[in-house]
């Protein structure tokens, strides 16, 4: 409890009701080694290995492209995959974890983090960070209304669906009733440069009591929680659980949301991110940046990465979207 001012005029409060924003470490770039789905892993090793062999160039080129530090310091850098145990379980940890750091090491890397996607939706209950935090973010959505709005559109949180601009309008004008027909008019991207790149972005399916999140929506939780932006009433959210020398279990949900696999590698959270990711989530991460630019982010949250980053002498752009980065290497 603290007080303030003196005599008949003093002024308490208990300290626990001032939210305490907990702190991070944060690396310079958290690079993901890839994302795929149970189906890939499915086809065996062989895919592993094509998959990192395509993966390690361009995760050399991100190393090298990030550059010493003021000082000549090195950066940190820390790597990190993400298992798909949210829309298929097709396997095991025990069976499926070991082939894929197998491959990996073959390629000349090493899986600093690993993450389960389902820990995006909620994290496991049996474990410390129970936070909803596909919930917590849809909450903190907001939206940018497009130049002419007349706020007819549902909002995201009933309809489950975010743009990037103004859709083509549902309702017939007066026009309609003339002979010429119909009167349509084309979507439009907000801000877009000379031409429109629209898009419509579903979030969830299902009812609301059984929301089935979508991919771009996980994906965006994820790309969150790397930057190290989320907090669940103050408290870091999916902070990694050291999984050293460990035999990995046959049930995914005896796991942690994020596993710490190497003993050396630098903080899990990083001031930008970088994936390198078969072409096909090409248009999944269109839909992620167009949810990060919608996104309020804590601004206690925003601050720790300022000041953590400005001390360092390290630049780091203030909008949230533009911290993170990709390589879609070609037949990856």
């Amino acid at each position: 409890m603290n007080g303030a001012g003196n005599g008949a005029g003093t002024a308490f409060r208990e300290t626990s009701a001032e939210p305490r924003t907990e702190s991070v470490p944060f690396s310079h770039l958290s690079l993901e080694l890839g994302h795929l789905y149970m189906e890939d892993f499915i086809e065996g090793p062989s895919r592993l290995r094509r998959h990192f062999a395509a993966v390690r160039p361009w995760v050399d080129a991100a190393r090298a492209g990030l550059g010493p530090l003021t000082g000549g310091k090195r950066p940190r850098i820390s790597t990190c995959f993400l298992i798909d145990d949210y829309f298929s379980r097709l396997s095991t940890p025990a069976e499926l974890i070991p082939p894929l750091l197998e491959a990996a090491a073959e390629a000349g890397l090493t899986i600093d983090y690993l993450a389960r996607e389902s820990g995006c939706a909620v994290a496991d209950p049996a474990h410390r960070d129970r936070a909803e935090l596909a919930e917590s973010v849809l909450h903190r959505l907001v939206e940018s209304p497009p130049p002419g709005s007349n706020g007819f559109r549902p909002p995201v949180s009933r309809t489950g669906w975010l743009t990037n601009g103004r859709r083509t309008p549902a309702q017939r004008t007066s026009a309609a009733l003339d002979s010429t027909g119909v009167v349509w008019q084309p979507p439009g991207e907000t801000g877009a440069r000379g031409h429109s790149v629209f898009m419509d972005v579903e979030l969830w399916s299902g009812p609301e009591e059984e929301r089935l999140w979508s991919c771009a929506f996980l994906a965006s939780v994820w790309q969150l929680v790397r930057l190290g932006l989320l907090r669940d009433n103050g408290a870091a959210v999916l902070t990694p659980a050291k999984w050293f020398d460990r035999e990995f279990p046959a049930e995914w949900d005896a796991l942690p949301p994020v596993l710490q696999l190497n003993k050396a590698a630098a903080p899990f959270t990083a001031y930008l991110t970088c994936s390198v990711l078969p072409a096909r989530f090409l248009p999944v991460e269109h839909a992620v940046r167009v949810i990060l630019d919608q996104v309020h982010v804590e601004a206690e949250a925003v601050q720790q990465v300022a000041d953590r980053s400005a001390g360092e002498g390290f630049t780091v752009p203030a909008g949230v979207v533009d911290r993170t980065s990709y390589v879609f290497p070609p037949g990856l």
